[in-house]
């Protein structure tokens, strides 16, 4: 197995047993933060392990991460737990995520049971299977997957299924084959999409900015992203 992703791997098993030994847990502290989005205190309880171990096993190479920052996104960048709204509400679907440059990369939501990673030039796999995006290619035979922070375009509903899903799953759920676009909330970090760009692109999707697609319905999905 690839050495990064090795310890990409190795790092998700500590971020899972931290993240769940808190989940749904009655005394769970959560705080704002200035941007007015929430932090739990299994999200800096992860990054500062995952931190730890990085510096420990790894000197000298640089990390990135959603609650203790850092500006060179050229090796570990870290989401320790991404949809913290799901987890402090005892909503399953969140995942840490987990990326080495934009070449291995790691999502694992163990709430959901899954974990999906990749490695450029090598593939993208979901719980040991290789995965790879639909061939699906008309707006009216697809799933589109939309974060609903704003009204959806009225060429929205063409598609042959709509859900509102965000954040991790939605382009997890592309990269399987299982939708064949995602739209996801403005303004993400390097954090937020890092890891799940390299997982879809792995899988023959594409993916920009807060976009992610089978390929075949990029262009579709970059005009009602707009």
């Amino acid at each position: 197995m690839d050495a990064d992703l090795a310890f990409a791997l190795s790092l998700a098993d500590d971020a899972d047993a931290i993240a769940l030994s808190r989940f749904r847990a009655t005394d769970l502290r959560v705080e704002t933060k200035p941007d007015l989005t929430p932090v739990s205190e299994a999200d800096r309880a992860v990054e500062e392990r995952l931190r730890q171990r990085i510096a420990g096993e790894r000197p000298g190479e640089p990390v990135l991460g959603e609650e203790e920052g850092g500006e060179d996104a050229s090796g570990w960048i870290l989401d320790p737990i991404d949809g913290t709204r799901n987890y402090t509400r005892g909503i399953p679907i969140w995942a840490t995520l987990i990326a080495y440059g934009d070449r291995v990369a790691v999502v694992s939501a163990p709430a959901l049971g899954r974990r999906w990673w990749a490695v450029r030039g090598v593939g993208a796999f979901a719980d040991g299977a290789r995965i790879s995006v639909s061939t699906v290619g008309r707006l009216e035979d697809a799933t589109a997957l939309y974060a609903l922070d704003r009204p959806l375009p009225p060429r929205a509903w063409s598609a042959w299924h709509v859900r509102g899903l965000g954040d991790f799953w939605a382009h997890m759920l592309v990269a399987e084959g299982a939708a064949e676009f995602a739209i996801d909330a403005r303004g993400l970090a390097r954090w937020d999409t890092a890891a799940v760009a390299v997982i879809v692109e792995e899988a023959g999707g594409r993916f920009t900015e807060h976009v992610s697609s089978n390929g075949l319905l990029h262009e579709e999905a970059l005009a009602q992203a707009k």
